[in-house]
């Protein structure tokens, strides 16, 4: 018969053992479900408590609170170092900043110092190109006595020479944008001629720079060896081009409805025309190679900050002259976006002392093809417009404004001013469209011609469309910008030496006409 303190089978389970009385069930109220739960596990089937197994259970239940308390301890571990990550990522950003800022500083300072000192001293010659050969020397006579110390220096201007090489097809292309100023005035015929000995001289340049490199190197029996690797800049992101399309906007509603917000017009165009001319090389270097080959960046660039002008000219009533006057003033009291981008120009001369002085022993090894090139391919360029200039019958004031068409901007109006009677801003333009023109085919060319090696294409490409070519061929090939480099300060500095003397400016004048 069962007892009273039997327990009633309708609470019993399937599958599981419980005790049979009531009285052998006895839990303390304060013990955890988790123990208690623990102790009915326990028991076996005929209701003997085994105390093994809760002692066990209960143990097992504060090592899984500890382990519980030590992954806690290390989330929070990983937490802070997620924390010094993020602070010393943003610290490396901050200072990374600031070291651009101060090198990039540093040689722009130094370009004003020398432009200063030179006007002061009424010398004509260039003040970048001094500062480049200064420069080069002082690399040169640190890595004599201390190696180390000429290697900290350029590991110091690294971040600004990155910054110019990023950006350098941008500071040629004010001239560009101004185009239509320049040639307003000119005849159709005379402006067909001069775009005729423009591509034509271009490719008889880059020729004859070209081959005499190869050949001169045959003669002297020098081996070609690798060049030192070069560093390439970072590519354009997408919020940098979110960034200056804010800036465009907001400075051209600004400038439209205040046009002296910043005290004069120019100054107020400033923001506007320079983040359009920024935005044109953003979106231009972002098209598909295909496309660039015949649509270099830099004539999208001259593209969009003439359409901005022309759009605000339209607004504004005020017209299209204006603007393109305001875009370059040619005054330091009141620059404008052009301004601002060809100020950078000297700062490049002077940084290609660095990738001169990085590829020094690639130079020294193939100093007789560099000066012998250049030298012909200058001497060639001079004497060959003159001479094409006046049997295609070119005025003469066009032909001797074009004379220098080979030789970078601010090297070309310095050999002109040294004749009377002649349009820079004719001179500037025809510098720029040679030089685009290289940018745009000269690669294509140099492979066609069979010009395979860093030093023939270097010297061809600087001989031939100085700066913009240097820049369009440097961009893909780096291990060409020193020869491109040398052959671009060296054609400017001969180019201005063999001008300045009165028989020569004599003997071209006689060839013109």
């Amino acid at each position: 018969m069962a007892t009273a303190s039997a327990v009633p089978k309708s609470l019993f389970l399937p599958n599981l053992h419980y005790p049979t009385t009531l009285s052998q069930i006895k839990i303390k109220s304060l013990q955890t479900p988790l123990r208690i739960l623990s102790q009915e596990s326990s028991l076996s089937s005929n209701g003997v408590p085994i105390k093994r197994n809760f002692v066990e259970n209960s143990q097992s239940h504060e090592m899984g609170v500890k382990k519980t308390h030590s992954s806690r301890r290390v989330v929070v571990r990983s937490m802070g170092s997620d924390s010094s990550i993020t602070s010393t990522g943003l610290s490396n950003k901050v200072f990374g900043a600031l070291h651009l800022l101060v090198s990039l500083g540093l040689i722009l300072a130094m370009d004003k110092l020398l432009k200063q000192a030179f006007v002061t001293a009424a010398i004509k010659f260039p003040s970048a190109l001094f500062g480049m050969f200064c420069t080069f020397t002082v690399l040169m006579v640190l890595d004599f006595i201390v190696p180390k110390a000429a290697a900290g220096l350029v590991n110091f201007f690294e971040p600004a020479l990155l910054f110019i090489q990023r950006w350098l097809p941008l500071f040629y292309v004010p001239s560009l944008v101004v185009l239509p100023l320049a040639v307003k005035d000119i005849p159709a015929a005379s402006g067909a001629k001069i775009c005729f000995i423009l591509v034509g001289g271009w490719l008889a340049s880059l020729c004859v720079a070209g081959f005499t490199a190869i050949s001169v190197r045959k003669m002297v029996k020098t081996e070609m060896i690798p060049a030192e690797p070069m560093s390439k800049p970072s590519p354009f992101s997408s919020l940098e081009v979110w960034s200056w399309s804010v800036i465009f906007l907001a400075s051209f509603v600004g400038a439209l409805y205040y046009p002296t917000a910043l005290g004069t017009s120019a100054r107020t165009c400033l923001p506007f025309l320079l983040s359009s001319t920024v935005l044109g090389y953003l979106v231009g270097s972002g098209l598909p190679s295909a496309i660039k080959k015949v649509f270099h960046p830099i004539i999208c660039c001259a593209v969009s900050a003439d359409l901005a002008a022309i759009a605000f000219g339209y607004l504004s009533k005020s017209g299209l002259d204006p603007v393109l006057g305001d875009y370059l003033t040619k005054a330091a009291s009141n620059p404008g976006a052009g301004d601002i981008l060809m100020g950078f120009l000297g700062s490049v001369i002077i940084s290609f002392a660095f990738s001169m002085f990085k590829q020094r022993k690639l130079v020294k090894r193939h100093a007789a093809e560099i000066f012998t090139s250049v030298i012909i391919s200058t001497l060639f360029s001079l004497y060959s417009t003159a001479l094409i200039g006046r049997l295609i019958g070119l005025e003469p004031n066009l032909t001797v404004s074009i004379l220098p068409r080979c030789i970078t901007v601010a090297l070309a109006l310095s050999i002109v001013s040294l004749f009377d009677g002649v349009n820079s801003s004719l001179t500037a333009a025809v510098v720029v469209l040679t030089g685009l023109v290289g940018a745009n085919f000269v690669q294509a060319v140099l492979d066609k011609l069979g010009f395979n090696d860093p030093i023939a294409r270097g010297i061809a490409t600087a001989s031939s469309a100085h700066g913009l070519g240097t820049a369009a061929l440097s961009a893909k090939e780096p291990e060409a910008l020193p020869f491109c480099a040398i052959a671009y300060a060296l054609t400017g500095i001969f180019g201005s030496l063999i001008c300045s003397v009165p028989a020569v400016r004599q003997s071209l004048l006689a060839i013109v006409g």
